[in-house]
C-alpha cells in the first residue's frame, strides 16, 4: 500500500496534456494476439487505437497470425513483434514507456503467466502515513478500529465466485493486485469485463501503462499455501482459465495526479478491464465461465445509511503471502483528502497490499450485492483501507468499455 499508496495500480485512458477537465483514460488491446513465447519470459499488450478491436485468425499450425493492421500499429510506435514477445517490453525508459491511451500495446503471451511466476508476483504497493492526512478538508471520520482479515474458505469459487486476482509487470517487477468479475449491460449473462484499482494498470503522473496485464479468476482455488503451489499445476492454480486484457480505461485523473505514494488521485483510482481467454474457451464469456457477476451501483448510499461492507482481495505484503483470499467486513466511515475530490469509503480492516483493486460490496435491504467501491489506498501500519465512491466518472469509465465492445 502507499502511504496512502493505492493498492492498485491504475490505467488511465487519454493524453494527460492540457486536461482540466474530469475525462476517460481508455486503453485499447489488440484482442487474440497469441505469440509463443517460453514460461519465463516476459509480454507486452497490444493495444488497438480507435474504436475496433483487432483480431487475429489461425495460421493452420496451431499458432496464431498476427494481423497485419496490428503489426503496422505497433511499428508506429517502434515496436517489432518478434523482439517484444522476446523481452523487448521490458525497456522502462521514459522513450519506451508508453502513456498516452492510444500507446497501450498488450498482446497475448502464451503461458507467460505460469505458476512460479504468478506466485513470486509482488503487491504494488500504495500506502499513506499521518502526514498525507494533515492537509484534509473535507468531512473524515475518526480512525475506524482494525478489523481482522478473515480467510475465505476454500473452494474460494463457491464463496466469492466474482473475485480473482490481476498480474501485470512493471519497472519493479511482477506486480499483483485483486479484482471482480462485473456484469456487461451490453452482453447480459455474458460479461467480460473486470473491476480493478486504476494503479494497477497505469503508474499514473510520472509513468505510463504497465505490461502483461491479465485477470485470473479463483485464483488459487483450493486455498494452497505458497509451498504447496511450488508444485501445483497451472490449471488448478487458474482453474477458470488466464484472461488477458484487450481493452482497459480508467479515469484521467488518476492519470494525471495518482503516485506511487500519498493519496493524489485516490478518489478516482478505479479500472475497467476487457478481457479475453488466452487459449480457446468455446466461446464462453469471462461470466459464463465462472458463473458469477457483480452489477455496479453508482449510485451507491451515503456512508451513514450503509450498514456495512465486505472488502475481498488477495494481499500480498506481510503478514500476508498473497496466495490466499480473505474478506472483511465493517460499517464504513467517511475520508476526505482533498475538499475538491469525492469522499472516499473508509474500513477497518488488517490487508496489506495485494487487496488493492478488490471489490467493495454492499447488500441492499432486498438481499442483492452490487459493488460500490475498490481498494485503492491504506495506511503504512495497515488497520484500514480506503475505496473511492464510485458516481459519474466511473460510470462513464465502465460505459466507455461496456459500450465498444457492445456489437462483438
Amino acid at each position: 500500500m502507499r502511504r496512502i499508496r493505492p493498492l492498485v495500480t491504475v490505467r488511465r485512458e487519454g493524453s494527460a496534456r492540457g486536461r482540466t477537465s474530469p475525462v476517460l483514460a481508455a486503453v485499447g488491446l489488440a484482442t487474440a494476439l497469441a505469440l509463443t513465447a517460453t514460461a519465463c519470459d516476459s509480454g507486452g499488450s497490444s493495444r488497438a487505437s480507435g474504436g475496433a478491436s483487432a483480431s487475429a485468425s489461425s495460421a493452420g499450425d496451431g499458432k496464431i497470425k498476427i494481423p497485419d493492421d496490428i503489426k503496422q500499429k505497433l511499428r508506429e510506435h517502434g515496436i517489432d513483434v518478434d523482439k517484444w514477445k522476446n523481452g523487448a517490453w521490458k525497456k522502462w525508459n521514459k522513450d519506451d514507456w508508453l502513456r498516452e491511451a492510444d500507446d497501450f500495446i498488450n498482446p497475448i503471451i502464451k503461458d507467460l503467466w505460469n505458476p512460479d511466476r504468478m506466485r513470486k508476483a509482488h503487491d504494488p504497493g500504495k500506502v499513506v502515513d499521518a502526514d498525507d492526512l494533515s492537509g484534509d478538508q473535507g468531512v473524515t471520520d475518526p480512525t475506524p478500529a482494525p478489523v481482522e482479515a478473515q480467510a475465505v474458505p476454500a473452494a474460494y469459487h463457491a464463496h466469492a465466485p466474482a473475485a480473482g486476482k490481476v498480474f501485470f509487470d512493471s519497472p519493479k517487477g511482477t506486480m499483483v493486485c485483486s479484482a471482480t468479475v462485473v456484469k456487461d449491460p451490453a452482453h447480459p449473462g455474458k460479461s467480460d469485463l473486470v473491476w480493478t484499482a486504476g494503479h494497477c494498470v497505469h503508474a499514473g503522473r510520472q509513468g505510463g501503462w504497465y505490461r502483461n496485464i491479465a485477470f485470473v479468476p479463483a485464483y488459487n482455488n483450493a486455498g494452497r499455501t505458497a509451498a504447496e503451489l511450488r508444485y501445483t499445476p497451472r490449471q488448478e492454480v487458474a482453474p477458470y482459465g488466464v484472461w488477458w486484457g484487450d481493452w482497459a480505461q480508467t479515469s484521467q485523473q488518476w492519470i494525471e495526479q495518482g503516485g506511487e505514494t500519498g493519496g493524489q488521485g485516490a478518489s478516482y483510482d478505479f479500472a475497467v478491464i476487457h478481457v479475453t481467454p488466452e487459449k480457446g474457451n468455446g466461446g464462453k464469456s469471462l461470466e459464463e465461465t465462472v458463473g458469477a457477476a457483480l452489477p455496479v451501483n453508482f449510485n451507491a448510499p451515503a456512508v451513514p445509511k450503509v450498514d456495512g461492507i465486505t472488502a475481498t482481495g488477495y494481499p500480498a505484503a506481510a503478514p500476508y503471502d498473497g496466495q490466499k483470499l480473505y474478506q472483511c467486513q465493517d460499517k464504513p466511515g467517511r475520508l476526505s483528502l482533498q475538499r475538491t475530490d469525492p469522499t472516499m469509503y473508509r474500513i477497518g480492516c488488517t490487508m496489506t497490499g495485494g487487496a488493492s483493486g478488490g471489490g467493495w460490496v454492499e447488500t441492499d435491504p432486498d438481499g442483492r450485492p452490487a459493488l460500490v467501491s475498490n481498494t485503492s489506498i491504506g495506511p503504512v501500519t495497515a488497520g484500514w483501507l480506503a475505496g473511492p465512491r464510485l458516481g459519474a466518472v466511473a460510470k462513464r469509465v465502465y460505459d466507455s468499455v461496456s459500450e465498444k465492445f457492445a456489437r462483438q
